[in-house]
């Protein structure tokens, strides 16, 4: 094993208090402190948005719902994942088993598979099918997409007045959750300030709530400035936890109802070279230490949570060799896993997965190992560890002895952590999370939050809905509100509708004259809640056991890189969906396939990425000099040892592709501009630099590009003169 750096993350308590007044809590139950106080921020009628930062672990969610238990009061949550949304399912209902209320709450999730199959076997439209899945109920749990789409109008038909959905749903729920909020960037966040504004300027006051242990400071000061009453529970300020030396104090604090919600870990630095497969080699390499732990601790359960899927699709069969002999199950969670594997995969004895699992899922496991790309990224995933006791197996309460986690880290993290004179850290120290997290926030690597994105892109969105008020069916209903809804947007993002209005109608025209048709793929971009990709392909997965789940998306990118396919044509991939779908009796939904670039059938996942760039036939360098986000034809792929490629560049260069153009190689860009982990940029060569081993240009597609624009800037200096690194 390399060299390990370790520390003691000491436990966490957290401070109850009796319930409030009038509030029912199942026998011997107490409130944790920010329980209390979000419930009580949610009654204050001088409060619309409460931002809940309780540490994970902490019984945010009890927080959220805790009026719905009380009876006569209903909720809509929103989450980023479907893991998620089915995780706090069987939260909530077992939250209501024990709450036993008078009026027991109905509970509903839907995802837009649900809602597609669910539209197809009724025969509804899918406003219909939305309208009854949501009538009736006091809890729905869905995703922010569907919830961003439907104030979009995207499920009504034509003639029908915009409000037909979201005016009733809008009306009969009182409080908004969004969950894990953290996880969004600033395209979803400009979706979600959009809709608030339209239901507080179209409703009467309605609540809404933030659950995030790093709640997004560009989000509050909008919310404000939008003159939304906002108020923060955090009990870190407000100091509701201990971090207890001895189990002596440990007593003390339970003897006094403090509540333990993280467990006592030791966690062990592995400092590795930031290359290509360096963790999958260290997790092969060191395989041993898994099966050690469940050997010497029997009854353990891990995870083990990695970047990248086709990283997890290698590692997954390997430990299942080694560790099935000993009679430990090993599952995926991936978003090229089907569902049952998904759904499966949290029972295993030790599960390996990508950001699927660490986004909020209540995991009961002892053993961590991750890799992560920042900081952020790093607190989520250890949040995963030291959350339980134990777990049930077969009706038997099994006990965990120890938590034990390994952050696999660039290099550079650890000398920055251990290695520098007078160092935040220093091997086997004893400190408490919240030290931890505060110096990992500060020694690693942040990412780019784009706060340029309200001012330049925002508003788009704010214009669409603004039109759709607009509407003859509704315009006399909504003068009012439209005012206030144009007022307040032009506010918070600094811009005028006007001024939109006259970049959308350029666009329009600059489409009409490339493509000849009618549309506008940049404004469809902005408007979208995470982008439109025109690179999503069709998978038929044959190495998947479950027949229902073996058609997927995945993006080209990705497909270039690691797997080993086999091209088909849409029309044998669709009649395959439908007798598969007939033979096994079970619906299965296709909507996502509906703009897929090509279909393909995923034979197998290469060991060693391979390398391609995209090219452009033409000169880049005045696109790269116009310095805005354009659509591009005529954008193609070379990668030499690949035999379908050709059929691939056919459709691809009559895509029109959304995005930016920079004159810079696209590690120069990542470095300097900060980008996330998986932001969509990639290299491009043209007719000039084709033959270059790197290729000196760097495209952004999407809501990637939209972000690129908002920092580009950053490379051109006065005069347009190149700025040379």
């Amino acid at each position: 094993m390399s060299e390990s750096y370790k520390i003691t993350l000491k436990p966490v308590y957290s401070q109850t208090v009796p319930a409030p007044d009038g509030v029912k809590l199942p026998k011997d139950w107490s409130l944790s402190w920010h329980q209390a106080a979000t419930l009580k921020a949610l009654r204050d009628p001088n409060i619309d948005v409460v931002f809940n930062t309780a540490m994970t672990g902490d019984g945010k969610s009890l927080a959220a719902y805790l009026e719905v238990f009380q009876g006569e009061f209903s909720a809509i949550g929103l989450y980023p994942t479907n893991e998620l949304a089915r995780d706090q399912e069987t939260q909530i209902k077992g939250y209501v088993e024990e709450f036993q209320p008078r009026d027991k709450p109905r509970v509903v999730r839907l995802s837009g598979a649900d809602l597609e199959i669910y539209a197809e076997n009724e025969g509804l439209k899918k406003s219909a099918a939305i309208a009854t899945l949501t009538s009736q109920r006091e809890a729905l749990l869905t995703n922010p997409d569907i919830f961003h789409y439907l104030h979009r109008g995207a499920y009504i038909i034509h003639g029908d007045s915009p409000d037909k959905l979201w005016g009733r749903i809008d009306k009969d729920f009182d409080l908004f959750i969004f969950d894990e909020f953290h996880v969004f960037a600033a395209p979803q966040i400009a979706s979600v300030i959009n809709t608030m504004l339209l239901i507080r300027c179209t409703n009467r006051r309605k609540k809404f709530l933030f659950l995030s242990a790093t709640p997004d400071k560009n989000l509050i000061s909008k919310l404000e400035t939008a003159g939304f009453r906002c108020r923060e529970i955090n009990p870190q300020e407000q100091n509701k936890y201990q971090f207890p030396d001895t189990p002596q104090q440990e007593q003390q604090l339970r003897s006094q109802g403090w509540r333990q919600v993280a467990r006592a870990i030791s966690l062990n630095f592995i400092p590795l070279e930031p290359t290509f497969k360096a963790f999958e080699t260290w997790l092969k390499e060191n395989s041993n230490l898994i099966l050690s732990q469940f050997k010497q601790y029997p009854g353990s359960k891990g995870a083990i949570i990695l970047n990248s899927i086709a990283a997890v699709k290698r590692l997954t069969p390997f430990f299942q060799e080694i560790l099935q002999p000993h009679g430990l199950r090993v599952g995926e969670n991936t978003g090229l896993s089907g569902k049952g594997e998904k759904e499966q995969s949290l029972a295993a004895d030790l599960v390996i997965g990508t950001s699927t699992i660490d986004v909020g899922v209540d995991f009961k496991i002892n053993f961590l190992i991750f890799e992560s790309s920042d900081a952020g990224n790093f607190i989520q995933r250890l949040g995963r560890l030291g959350r339980h006791d134990g777990y049930e197996k077969n009706g038997q309460q099994i006990k965990f002895e120890n938590f034990t986690a390994y952050a696999l880290v660039p290099n550079f993290l650890v000398e920055r952590l251990f290695q520098i004179e007078s160092p935040p850290l220093t091997v086997n120290c004893i400190c408490d999370r919240l030290f931890m997290q505060n110096t990992i926030k500060e020694q690693y690597r942040q990412i780019n939050d784009f706060h340029g994105y309200y001012r330049r892109w925002g508003a788009v969105q704010s214009f669409w809905l603004c039109y759709q008020l607009s509407d003859r069916t509704i315009k006399q209903q909504y003068a009012q509100s439209r005012e206030q809804f144009q007022a307040a947007c032009e506010e918070v993002f600094e811009t005028s509708l006007k001024s939109i209005a006259g970049r959308i109608q350029a666009w329009t025209k600059d489409w009409q004259a490339l493509s000849g048709k009618s549309g506008n793929p940049i404004a469809e971009d902005a408007a979208s809640f995470r982008g439109t990709t025109s690179l999503q392909c069709g998978l038929y997965d044959l190495m998947e056991v479950n027949e229902a789940d073996r058609f997927k998306t995945y993006d080209l990118p990705g497909i270039l890189s690691n797997l080993e396919i086999e091209m088909w044509t849409e029309a044998a991939f669709m009649r395959t969906l439908k007798e598969t779908a007939q033979r096994i009796g079970q619906p299965i939904a296709k909507g996502r396939f509906a703009h897929c670039l090509a279909f393909m059938k995923l034979r197998s996942y290469r060991e060693e990425r391979l390398n391609w760039k995209f090219t452009y036939s033409g000169d880049l360098q005045a696109i790269a000099d116009a310095w805005k986000v354009q659509v591009l034809k005529g954008v193609e792929i070379w990668q030499p040892e690949n035999y379908w490629i050709g059929e691939i560049n056919k459709r691809l260069k009559k895509e029109g592709l959304v995005c930016y153009v920079i004159r810079r190689p696209v590690a120069q860009v990542r470095m300097r501009l900060s980008l996330p982990m998986h932001f969509q940029i990639y290299p491009i060569s043209d007719r000039y630099s084709f033959h270059d081993a790197n290729a000196p240009y760097a495209i952004a597609f999407g809501h990637s590009a939209l972000l690129l624009d908002t920092l580009a800037y950053t490379f051109k200096s006065k005069g347009d003169e190149i700025w040379v690194a």
